[in-house]
């Protein structure tokens, strides 16, 4: 039971609260935050470290009128437990429960749908012109963690809204405890001095009496010259050229100091800019001790603060490619690392560690990153430029222009392609296969297993044109991929794996090892079994393969962990029709729809992905004739 939490419905109810009401909210928020995450794991140490800013910005705010846009929205679930969301947070990231980020269609509350960083600028900016347009007074709020800073959408935007006179509020969530140092006496007096309302009074007056437009932008420039040496070193002098009004630092955990700032500053006009100093993790030991292990930690005992990770197994793909892109750059000084914010999650700590100077985290900048990477590839090197598969959507004109068409040998890794899981659709890495087939001069590959992926990166080192690898999250199938050597894959040859009759079926990644088990289940039942190819090449595609299936079998099945609009099966429908083929194909894929947050497995199911569905087509094929 808590005390305050159990009794706030809304807002609405918050703002009946006092100071000291408010503290004891913020840290039964936290408390809550953690029971729940403890056995249903999520996104908590952004999330505890952003309590008073959010519950902030909800007092002062008249929310859902006025509007409150997150970024990534890895921060927002005291946003969520507050606004009617309580009970349902229990099952937060669940088919059955809410989102993990903020989601237009599930409350009033969520302004806006996010998940991917560096939005909100954007979308608040939209929203406030938008609220001009209708006559309305509405608010608008973007909510922003300086990594979501890093990102160049953040910078057009804020660009965009520095020009307009748009009353628009970016809140820096600025949790990089290096900056502690900024905040003392000069930055508290700098912050009383703008945040008074008697000097904004003053200023306003001041300036609508000034009629000569000429005055008033020397006048202008003159003030943003004096203030940007004034707040020289805390980010201000770069908003302020930028046309933004800067506020702070302020400590982003006082929850009086938030309050009362955003009070003074709510009515200003124009685009402002509040910059707030938080603790990622704040309120909960394990996490303030370790934020980067707790930004999403798992299972955890929230006594001990002792994780409860399964031990794997097999090994995670993340880590195949952090020892094989070590091994490869321990024998060719070529072999380069690059990462737009993602080295832990992709595997690639461990290169950084070693190998610093052939390492590049280039912050949460896609587009950055593989441009960047096709400059190191121009001048020599190999570059292995590892991107979530549904992150390197926002790099598409990138791979195309920079990478493909100047044909450079640069090599995407695409992490947790496929589904993903609890994430949700904002995660899914559901249309890479589609996306790029159709880029003249790719080679696109995906391994069905860690000893596939080791050889086809080694391959990727021994050719000169830019390839895609992709793979999903999650662990592999055990092979002894250590243990293998070094194999070439020759682009554009499949493998077929079992021997068959009437059905052939074409696997690209994991799944193959799915239809395998599928097949041994579908001669145990009709007393022969299916052909399995394991396709690994979706471009170029083993034409001999194709021939070979059009003119031994009746009907063929393709499966993919991707969308089945373009990707292997598209590829394998187009062959036949242009060969006037009679034969029949089946697709199992992600289909036409966003597929919700659930377990992995569950989505496979979803998709057919899975041992069952598979067999469930095979009959299907057989039962019809």
């Amino acid at each position: 039971m808590y005390k305050i939490l159990d009794h706030i419905g809304s807002p609405s109810d918050l703002r009946k609260l006092d100071a000291a009401e408010l503290r004891e909210l913020c840290a039964e928020v936290r408390s809550y935050m953690v029971e729940c995450c403890a056995v249903n794991p999520g996104h908590l140490a952004s999330s505890l470290g952003a309590v008073e800013l959010i519950v902030g910005l909800h007092y002062v705010y008249n929310t859902p009128d006025d509007k409150i846009v997150f970024d990534v929205g890895h921060q927002a679930y005291a946003h969520k437990i507050l606004t009617g969301r309580k009970e349902a947070f229990r099952l937060n990231r669940t088919r059955e429960g809410i989102s993990g980020f903020p989601k237009m269609d599930e409350s009033p509350y969520d302004a806006f749908g996010v998940g991917h960083s560096s939005t909100s600028v954007s979308a608040a900016l939209g929203l406030a012109e938008a609220a001009k347009l209708r006559g309305s007074n509405e608010k608008a709020v973007a909510f922003i963690g300086d990594g979501a800073l890093t990102g160049g959408l953040a910078f057009e935007g804020i660009n965009n809204a520095g020009d307009s006179a748009a009353d628009l509020l970016i809140v820096l969530n600025d949790n990089n405890q290096s900056i502690d140092k900024n905040i003392g006496a000069l930055h508290e007096h700098l912050l009383r001095i703008t945040t008074n309302p008697a000097y904004n009074r003053f200023k306003g007056k001041v300036w609508n009496r000034i009629g000569d437009r000429r005055l008033r932008t020397a006048i202008q420039r003159w003030l943003r010259s004096l203030k940007s040496w004034m707040v020289k070193g805390t980010g201000g002098d770069l908003f302020e050229a930028l046309g933004f009004r800067y506020f702070g630092p302020i400590d982003g955990n006082d929850i009086d100091q938030v309050l009362e700032t955003l009070r003074k500053i709510k009515d200003l006009r124009g685009p402002r800019i509040l910059h707030c100093i938080t603790q990622k993790g704040k309120g909960y030991t394990p996490a303030e001790a370790d934020p980067t292990v707790w930004h999403a930690p798992g299972r955890f005992d929230p006594a001990t603060g002792k994780l409860l990770r399964p031990a794997y197994r097999e090994d995670r793909y993340q880590d195949v490619f952090g020892e094989v892109l070590f091994e490869l750059a321990e024998t060719d000084w070529r072999v380069v690392g690059i990462t737009p914010a993602m080295a832990t999650g992709c595997g690639m700590n461990y290169f950084a560690e070693k190998m610093p100077s052939r390492f590049f985290d280039v912050g949460i900048e896609e587009e950055h990153a593989v441009t960047f990477s096709a400059g190191l590839a121009a001048g020599g090197l190999r570059p292995f430029c590892n991107i979530y598969s549904s992150f390197a959507q926002r790099a598409y004109d990138q791979i195309i222009h920079d990478v493909a068409l100047q044909h450079l040998p640069v090599t995407l890794c695409f992490d947790r392609a496929g589904v993903v899981g609890e994430d949700g659709p904002t995660h899914h890495g559901a249309f890479d296969l589609a996306a790029y087939r159709s880029i003249p001069g790719l080679v696109i590959a995906a391994p069905s297993d860690e000893t596939e992926l080791k050889n086809l990166m080694y391959t990727a080192l021994h050719q000169d044109s830019p390839m895609i690898i992709r793979y999903p999250r999650g662990k592999g199938e055990g092979t002894d991929w250590r243990g293998a050597g070094w194999s070439i894959l020759p682009a554009g040859r499949a493998t077929r794996l079992a021997e068959g009759k009437r059905i052939a079926v074409l696997a690209l990644g994991p799944v193959v090892h799915r239809a395998l088990e599928a097949a041994g289940d579908f001669r145990e039942e009709f007393g022969y079994s299916p052909a399995v190819y394991d396709v690994r090449y979706l471009k170029p595609i083993d034409t001999d393969m194709l021939a070979e299936v059009a003119a031994g079998f009746e009907a063929v099945v393709t499966l993919e962990d991707g969308a089945l609009m373009g990707g292997l099966f598209g590829a394998v429908s187009e062959y036949m029709s242009a060969q006037g083929c009679g034969i029949t194909v089946r697709g199992a894929g992600i289909p036409d729809r966003f597929i919700v947050q659930d377990t992995q497995a569950a989505e496979w199911k979803e998709c057919g992905l899975d041992r069952g569905s598979i067999l469930s087509i095979l009959r299907e094929l057989v039962e019809k004739d």
